[in-house]
């Protein structure tokens, strides 16, 4: 008897002294997140029809704005194309923001989330890597929507590489609202109700906003609306970059704007993240 409770006594602290995972670094929480990121991305060779839903959208505005729409709203088709084009780049990054969220419902519903956050890593890679998968399909989705405008009759005025710092400006804008995506995905309760919210809110977002028209032909009650939607500055800056015009300013107000995003948003991401644990 004596034995067994002196073996039971050495036995108890070794069991209560469970080994504590590591502190991450910022080294290491950036390579987990890209580690968690190739995890989705690889999903699309089981699910290529991934591909196919991020790429279709932009083909079908893209012709829908073309021989639809351009007649009507400046009279032809390539002349519209130089404006819309741009806007329809701001649509994709709000539109792949929803599938962020939607996304990141399924994986908190799934259970997935609770498996990644088991392990040692940084408590916000699963969110990272996340966000860093998303910005993969949008790079996607704008080198069809060029590819198509290009064939239709976009024409870049300035120069081609002027694309990497618009990618550039895309990713800084779609990490910002992302967060916004992912507070709406954390608190949903099922992929189905978040993605009626995330269309239902994001849509008109970049509707009131001058991605697709010149705020100028808008009421004046309005105007004064569209001017601070982030969509309408960011679709701004784009446009100069690529067909020429004013950059310093769009550009400025999108990044007081990403910031103003992240500041507020990210807090409360987290927040909610925390409370799935």
């Amino acid at each position: 008897m004596t034995s067994i409770a002196t073996a039971s006594d050495h036995e108890a602290p070794e069991a209560a002294e469970a080994p504590r995972p590591r502190r991450t670094g910022p080294t290491r929480a950036v390579r987990q997140s890209a580690t968690v990121a190739w995890r989705q991305l690889v999903q699309i060779k089981r699910n290529p029809e991934q591909l196919v839903e991020v790429g279709i959208q932009p083909l079908m505005f893209v012709f829908l704005f073309a021989f639809v729409l351009a007649g009507q709203l400046a009279g032809s088709r390539q002349a519209y194309l130089q404006y819309v084009v741009p806007g329809l780049m701001v649509q994709s990054a709000v539109l792949v923001s929803a599938r962020t969220a939607i996304g990141i419902n399924t994986d908190v519903t799934a259970g997935i989330f609770d498996r990644l956050r088991s392990l040692p890593i940084s408590r916000v890679a699963p969110l990272l890597g996340r966000m860093l998968a998303d910005y993969v399909m949008l790079l996607w989705s704008v080198l069809i929507l060029v590819t198509a405008g290009a064939a239709l009759g976009f024409r870049v005025r300035t120069h081609w590489f002027m694309l990497a710092p618009v990618c550039l400006l895309l990713l800084l804008f779609m990490l910002a609202f992302s967060w916004a995506a992912v507070y709406l995905g954390l608190l949903a309760s099922s992929p189905e109700s978040v993605q009626a919210l995330a269309f239902g809110l994001m849509l008109p977002l970049t509707f009131l906003s001058g991605a697709y028209v010149r705020i100028d032909t808008m009421p004046g009650w309005l105007q004064a609306v569209v001017k601070v939607n982030p969509v309408s500055s960011l679709a701004d800056a784009i446009r100069g970059m690529l067909v020429g015009g004013p950059v310093s300013g769009p550009m400025t107000q999108t990044l007081v704007s990403c910031a103003v995003l992240t500041v507020v948003f990210a807090p409360l991401a987290l927040m909610a993240y925390r409370r799935e644990r």
